[in-house]
């Protein structure tokens, strides 16, 4: 006969038993539903990266690869959603679907609050790559970078600076921000001030000079180059130089290089004078008696009738 021990112990194994059996009977129950629901996230797989990659042919087709890539990766993301929630549904039937979905509206407040910046920036990621701005290959700047646009990606736009780095902004602050897009048009406009003596006739100079620039390879004949007198400095009389060439940013530099230089030789063949800025620096005091009318005040002594003597001979007189 059985002790009152032994019944205390028999009585949670055969619970423990039990439970285990009902556990297994309902896996082998259930395992059909679940072979189904890994069965359909296998094909969701399949689909999801056939659409996204359907959705970048169509956008490559019509010259917008980063917007494909974006609309592909949401496409894939929304699809594998969708078959999760009916895997979920297959291998839980008592689950609701609407459910979920209530649940996840609900927690979308608090993911929108935690992942902010990141909405942010997607959201201006796919705006920037459906209303182009710039695409990729332009040469851009915002801010303190200028380079060539590499990638617009869904979080932020890389480029490639002109001394080979690469820069990583936000697409937040490139939307916000004002942005030049230096290469939006065939051709731009570039100028050079030009400063020539008060002894050369700026009109003869301006001709010259525009003859000159007008010959540049690299220069285009229309819209046509001129030069303009442009502002009398303390020392030159400025004449604005300005052309239109190629708008990316090696064409630019070198036509401006070329340009320099055939205003500089121009001037030196013309004999045109291209001055620096002067000082007239004083060392003396001013009291010889060749400074002028010494009765009056000037800069060393004071005004009168009696004038002081020149520096050199009160000196002189001292010794």
């Amino acid at each position: 006969m059985a002790s009152e021990t032994d019944r205390i112990i028999v009585q949670p194994i055969e619970l423990i038993t039990a439970r285990s059996e009902a556990i297994i009977e309902g896996f082998y129950l259930q395992l059909p539903n679940i072979i189904a629901a890994i069965l359909l996230l296998f094909i969701a797989w399949l689909l999801g990266k056939l659409v996204a990659r359907v959705v970048r042919m169509m956008a490559t087709r019509r010259n917008r690869p980063d917007l494909g890539n974006l609309l592909g990766s949401l496409a894939k993301g929304i699809f594998y959603l969708m078959a999760i929630l009916a895997a979920a549904a297959i291998v839980f039937p008592t689950v609701d679907p609407g459910d979920i979905l209530a649940m996840l509206g609900i927690g979308s407040v608090a993911i929108g609050f935690a992942f902010k910046d990141i909405l942010q920036n997607l959201l201006a990621g796919l705006l920037l790559l459906i209303r182009r701005p710039y695409h990729r290959g332009d040469q851009i700047v915002v801010d303190d970078f200028e380079g060539t646009v590499e990638h617009i990606e869904s979080r932020a736009t890389m480029i490639r600076t002109f001394d080979g780095r690469r820069v990583i902004i936000p697409n937040s602050d490139i939307y916000t921000s004002p942005v030049t897009v230096n290469t939006a048009y065939d051709v731009r406009r570039d100028e050079m001030d030009i400063g020539i003596g008060y002894g050369d006739a700026p009109e003869a100079s301006r001709k010259v000079f525009l003859e000159a620039i007008a010959n540049v390879e690299g220069v285009l004949a229309e819209p046509a180059p001129e030069v303009i007198p442009w502002k009398l400095n303390d020392s030159t009389i400025d004449l604005r130089a300005r052309w239109w060439a190629e708008s990316r940013n090696a064409d630019q530099i070198d036509v401006r290089s070329q340009v320099l230089l055939a205003v500089y030789n121009a001037a030196n063949d013309r004999g045109i004078d291209l001055p620096f800025p002067t000082q007239v620096v004083l060392f003396h005091d001013q009291t010889e008696e060749s400074d002028g009318d010494r009765t009056r005040q000037r800069e060393g002594w004071p005004a009168g009738d009696n004038p002081p003597k020149p520096a050199r001979l009160a000196k002189a007189e001292e010794g």
